[in-house]
C-alpha cells in the first residue's frame, strides 16, 4: 500500500490472456474483459484524485505473440476510442501516448493520433497509454534525440543532464510514477517505464486485471474505495 497520495500511478496490466485460458475463453476474451476492467480503472482514478494514470497497454515485445492475438489488440484501440471518446472529452480526461506508434496498422495509429489531438487541451486526468512501448527503447530514443540535438548545435555536450535525458523519453513533461502496479502474480517490470521508475514505489498482487477491481486499486494507493462508474 502507498503511503501519501501518490500523483501518478503506472499499471502493468497483466493476466488477461491467463484469465480467460482459466475460464476456457479465448485470449482475446481475456484482453476483452481487460478493457473492460480498464474502465473502471480510469474511473477510480479520477474519484481518488489520481493527476496522471499510466497503462501498459501494449510492450514492443507483444509483436511476438501469436498473431490474431496480436490484430486483436491493434484492433481492440480502435473500438475503445470509437466508444469512450465523447465521453472522455464530456469528463475533460486527456489521452497521451507513449511509445514508437509509426509501425502500427493505419486504422490503430489514426485512432489513437485522434484521441491525442481531440483531448489535448483537456485539463482533468491524463491517461497515458503506454502503446508499442519498451524503456529501453525509450531510453535509447531519447538518447538518439539528444545526440541530435548536439549535433545541430541546440544544446552543447555540457547541457546532458538527468532532467535534459527525461524530457526526450516518451514521457515527456510527465512526473514519474510515484507507484507501479503489476497484476497477475508476476514481480518484475518487464521492461516497463525503467528510466522513470527509479524512485518509485512497487505493487504487486496476484489479481489477474480484468479482476482488479476498483477497491483492489483503491487499497493499492491507499485510499477509500470509490464507486462511481464511467457509463456502460
Amino acid at each position: 500500500m502507498y503511503r501519501g497520495n501518490p500523483d501518478h500511478v503506472a499499471i502493468i496490466m497483466d493476466g488477461n490472456g491467463r484469465w480467460g485460458k482459466k475460464r476456457r475463453l479465448s485470449r482475446s476474451e481475456g484482453h476483452y474483459a481487460g478493457a473492460k476492467r480498464m474502465e473502471e480503472i480510469i474511473d477510480a482514478g479520477i474519484a481518488c484524485g489520481i493527476k496522471v494514470l499510466t497503462l501498459y497497454a501494449f510492450s514492443s515485445e507483444n509483436w511476438s505473440r501469436p498473431s490474431n492475438e496480436v490484430n486483436y489488440l491493434m484492433d481492440l484501440p480502435v473500438r475503445f476510442f470509437n466508444k469512450k471518446l465523447p465521453e472522455f472529452m464530456k469528463r475533460n480526461i486527456q489521452i497521451r501516448i507513449s511509445g514508437n506508434i509509426s509501425p502500427l496498422p493505419d486504422k490503430t495509429r489514426e485512432v489513437l493520433a485522434k484521441a491525442v489531438a481531440r483531448t489535448e487541451k483537456n485539463t482533468g486526468i491524463i491517461v497515458n497509454f503506454a502503446f508499442n512501448y519498451g524503456g529501453r527503447g525509450d531510453i535509447v530514443q531519447a538518447a538518439r534525440a539528444l545526440i541530435e540535438e548536439v549535433r545541430n548545435g541546440n544544446i552543447s555536450e555540457d547541457d546532458i543532464t538527468e532532467e535534459k535525458m527525461q524530457q526526450f523519453l516518451y514521457t515527456g513533461d510527465l512526473p514519474s510514477p510515484n507507484m507501479i502496479i503489476r497484476t497477475g502474480g508476476e514481480k518484475r517490470i518487464s521492461n516497463f517505464l525503467l528510466w522513470q521508475s527509479a524512485e518509485s514505489d512497487f505493487y504487486f498482487t496476484d489479481a489477474y486485471f480484468p479482476d482488479f477491481t476498483r477497491e483492489m486499486f483503491a487499497e493499492a494507493i491507499g485510499q477509500q474505495p470509490v464507486n462511481s462508474y464511467l457509463s456502460g
